[in-house]
């Protein structure tokens, strides 16, 4: 390690030993500036002088991960080749996955906001760890608590922005509440500040510039998990179909696009990711594109998938019941003329939401992937395989939702550019909050307002 650190920063100075690098104030090649510092200050600056001065050669070699497989599995699969063995592992646990996200579906939309929770939390672990592990040999003072610390302030933020946003009903009736609420980025400020004080007096002299990088490595952490999470949240109180769709298509792109590499793959798509190959690539899109067309179609026909979640505070639980949207009601469309002979019909009936289901699964399957070869550079910039070793053949849950949180934010765009309009239980739960003054102005402005339009007849005064 110091052998690396040493090159390039001279010949051989007396004895044989690696002469230093020049260090800040002094000439690359020339004499050096008298110092006025002790002794003792001398030594520290000679042993840590070159922590900012790291290079890509220079980071640490992390553990592997250990292997995970259950024992049961590794005795069944122990004939088979590496390839294959991987094979089954993946398909097996990936079944698993599946059905126990079948059955968080069934058991309702507050779950699967739990599950979105416990993702995110399990990503930032998986990504701060590798940070930690990398940079531990330097006894960062407080780098593991202050990240912990700032993942509690940013989720304070964003899932009080929930609160106040589709509970303002049940806010109302509690006066604790209604202080946080009030208050709340007042609150998620003032916790971030102190979050941003105790890092500024933990900076300790000659690490300096690395515990920088490391309150960036943080916040980039957190913009990575915390906020794409919160969309994910988000989407999903547009209506399920919202949620599953796009995660299910990224889903597909991911199963298809590896069957479609493993038995047909002949040439490398990218570099970052070696085993990734264009067969696989396009015959994911296209496996896509057709299973997002066909899941809109069977979602759209059930309200508990198409109606916004919403919550009730008079049976004090989230309810999914509505009118079906435009969106989800079945309409005519008329067929190409070249489609007219090839099927010898003039119409088909499907849902709008099919066609915006072409959108959301193209985007799953020819940018999705993008979020992955990221997250294939980051792994190869500190030298690992996975991000952990939670799901045996998969890796950490960071690696099984690279691609998700690019699918959240476009989702989250795509609606407010494309989809979303006024929402009048928002606006009424908004007005229930106000002062009876101020909802009898806005009753009256209102009211006046419908009788210009026509639409309300004015009152004869006696």
């Amino acid at each position: 390690m110091w052998e690396l650190r040493h090159r390039g920063g001279g010949g051989p100075g007396p004895g044989g030993e690696a002469a230093s690098p020049p260090r800040e104030g002094e000439a690359a090649g020339g004499d050096h500036e008298t110092e006025s510092t002790s002794d003792k200050e001398t030594d520290i600056d000679d042993r840590y002088g070159d922590l900012d001065s790291r290079t890509d050669s220079d980071i640490p070699e992390i553990p592997p991960s250990l292997d995970r497989t259950p024992e049961i599995l590794k005795k069944a699969l122990s004939g088979l080749s590496s390839r294959w063995k991987n094979w089954w592992i993946r398909g097996i646990l990936t079944l698993t996955m599946i059905s126990l996200f079948f059955l968080i579906i069934y058991m309702g939309s507050f779950m699967l906001m739990l599950l979105v929770l416990s993702i995110q939390v399990k990503c930032f672990h998986e990504i701060i760890t590798i940070g930690y592990r990398v940079y531990h040999s330097y006894d960062l003072p407080w780098f593991r608590t202050l990240s912990w610390y700032f993942l509690l302030c940013v989720n304070y933020f964003f899932y009080g922005e929930t609160v106040a946003d589709y509970f303002a009903t049940f806010v109302q009736r509690e006066e604790q509440l209604q202080f946080l609420i009030r208050y709340h980025r007042f609150i998620s400020f003032a916790l971030y500040l102190a979050g941003f004080c105790m890092f500024v007096l933990s900076l300790v002299k000659k690490h300096y510039r690395l515990q920088f990088y490391m309150f960036a490595w943080t916040h980039v952490t957190l913009l990575i998990t915390v906020t794409q999470s919160h969309l994910v949240i988000q989407n999903l109180f547009e209506g399920m179909i919202w949620f599953l769709v796009p995660i299910s298509s990224v889903i597909c792109n991911d199963i298809t696009a590896y069957i479609f590499g493993f038995f047909f793959g002949r040439t490398p798509l990218i570099k970052l990711s070696p085993k990734k190959t264009w067969e696989g690539f396009i015959g994911g899109f296209f496996s896509t594109v057709i299973f997002g067309f066909i899941a809109a179609y069977v979602l759209s026909k059930y309200q508990y998938f198409v109606c916004p979640v919403e919550y009730r505070s008079d049976v004090n639980s989230f309810v999914t019941e509505c009118e079906p949207s435009e969106l989800f009601r079945l309409q005519s469309y008329s067929l190409p003329s070249f489609l007219k002979a090839v099927l010898r019909r003039e119409t088909v009936s499907m849902y709008p939401f099919q066609i915006h289901s072409i959108a959301l699964s193209t985007f799953a399957s020819l940018i999705g992937p993008f979020g992955g070869f990221f997250a294939s550079g980051f792994k190869r910039a500190f030298k690992i395989k996975d991000f952990a070793n939670t799901i045996p053949g998969h890796g950490g849950i960071m690696d099984r939702f690279d691609c998700q949180y690019l699918m959240a934010t476009f989702v989250h765009v795509y609606i407010t550019s494309f989809i979303r309009g006024p929402n009048p239980s928002k606006v009424l739960q908004q007005l229930l909050v106000l002062q009876p003054e101020q909802q009898l102005n806005i009753y009256k402005t209102l009211k006046t307002h419908l009788i210009e339009k026509g639409i309300l007849q004015p009152t004869l005064k006696v």
